[in-house]
């Protein structure tokens, strides 16, 4: 953490295991036939989220729910511009055609990543339905119309300065820290 952040704890791992038991379920509740249904994790952070989420999916029973991953980078509106973005290879091993897809990711920011991500996924197939999950909104910071059908917390931080940092250990969320800049 840098001198002028100051931390603040959103999400704790019990906070965190509750949200991903209350992902699951309303996905259950949702969607009912899990079978048509297909989690993809956003690389690189929605990964472990999105794995969380099936595994807990799993273990109440529900062993039809697709999953994969896959990578925006080749399909971002920023490409050539600035940094150099290495993809990560995408893993939908199968169509995305009539599916209902929840695509996974840490962070709701700009919603650039999102747009990304949809177009990534229209590459497999032309889906059902596509809803967004995300862990934390930072609604007040959007630039694409863009919203989340399922959200763990939500922010309002007004900053563009903050920053969002989600601790991973493991398979299991640590915590979500939001590092304030105090640089006025």
């Amino acid at each position: 953490m840098t001198n002028n952040a100051n931390p603040k704890i959103l999400v704790d791992t019990q906070k965190a295991n509750l949200i991903i038991q209350r992902f699951a379920l309303q996905l259950i509740e949702n969607h009912k036939d899990l079978s048509n249904t297909a989690i993809i994790g956003l690389q690189p952070r929605g990964i472990q989220l999105a794995k969380a989420i099936k595994e807990h999916i799993n273990s109440l029973g529900h062993h039809d729910i697709l999953y994969g991953e896959v990578d925006h980078t080749f399909f971002r509106d920023d490409i050539g511009r600035g940094g150099f973005h290495l993809p990560k290879p995408s893993t939908v091993n199968f169509s995305t055609e009539n599916k209902n897809i929840i695509i996974v990711d840490d962070v709701l920011f700009t919603g650039r990543s999102v747009r990304s991500a949809i177009d990534a996924i229209m590459s497999f197939g032309r889906p059902n339905r596509v809803e967004l999950m995300v862990l934390v909104d930072r609604r007040f910071q959007r630039e694409l119309p863009i919203k989340p059908d399922y959200t763990g917390v939500t922010i309002d931080s007004r900053n563009t300065n903050d920053f969002v940092k989600v601790e991973w250990q493991s398979e299991n969320l640590v915590q979500v820290w939001l590092l304030e800049d105090n640089k006025k």
